[in-house]
């Protein structure tokens, strides 16, 4: 593990914050944090559409120079870290830095640690309590300069960062959502507290510093168009194969893959 070290210059950004905080600990790139960032949060049991529409979303800004926060959570978190390269891309961790939690994103959290940034407010051996996330989520709300709710119920922590951003006077955008899904950010959208996102090309473009690249060459997709065997695709892309397959990109038929 990389050092831990204390952040010691003030965060404009964190005035904003019931209150600052008296100690922010660190492992990576600082210089992430003088970037225009957006927060992409959501539930940890996304529908498939939010996850291939986060994963686009995240993807696109970060190609416009955007950096892309979140909790580092399961769920609609990993998408939107994975989505905007470990590069660039903030962490906010519920516990102490010592700490990898989830467990299941060891290795997620490994690479933004060498790459990009983690932060957390809590001092080393601070283990996962439910109070420390109501907490991080506001750190991520007070460093986003919007906040993209992806997935939400109305009984969520996604609900809670929400209410952040709305004291802190942030704009939140969501995803429309049929009835009876992701009824959080429904009611946002209903009581005219969200904007929805309807067409992510006129989403992306208000916040262009830079060209997006367009029709970016995935050789793992061009490799799929040849039509490899399972084993085959694992063999030589080992992860990819299930990322894809999560994100609803490709199928498995028979043993072997096939692109939507």
């Amino acid at each position: 593990m990389q050092n831990i070290q204390k952040i010691d210059f003030h965060i404009p950004e964190l005035d904003s914050m019931k209150k600052y905080p008296e100690n922010l600990y660190y492992i990576g790139n600082l210089d992430l944090l003088n970037k225009k960032k957006i927060g992409i949060i959501g539930s940890r049991h996304p529908s498939q559409y939010a996850i291939n529409y986060t994963h686009q979303i995240a993807n696109q800004l970060s190609q416009t120079n955007i950096t892309i926060i979140s909790g580092g959570a399961i769920g609609i978190d990993t998408i939107a870290h994975k989505a905007s390269g470990n590069d660039n891309t903030i962490m906010i961790s519920g516990t102490g830095l010592d700490i990898r939690y989830p467990s299941i994103n060891k290795k997620l959290i490994t690479e933004i640690e060498q790459k990009g940034l983690v932060l957390s407010q809590f001092p080393p051996n601070t283990p996962s309590l439910p109070r420390n996330f109501a907490i991080r989520n506001e750190l991520i709300v007070a460093l986003s300069d919007i906040l993209i709710v992806s997935y939400a119920d109305i009984k969520s922590g996604s609900m809670r960062s929400i209410e952040y951003a709305l004291k802190m006077k942030k704009e939140i955008f969501v995803l429309p959502h049929r009835i009876g899904e992701s009824e959080g950010t429904n009611k946002l959208l209903a009581n005219g507290k969200a904007k929805a996102i309807y067409n992510i090309n006129d989403f992306i473009s208000q916040f262009k510093n830079s060209k997006i690249v367009e029709n970016i060459k995935d050789d793992f997709l061009e490799y799929c168009k040849t039509n490899p065997t399972y084993n085959e695709a694992v063999t030589k892309y080992n992860e990819k194969v299930f990322e894809y397959e999560l994100l609803g990109k490709i199928i498995i038929i028979n043993g072997r893959i096939n692109i939507f």
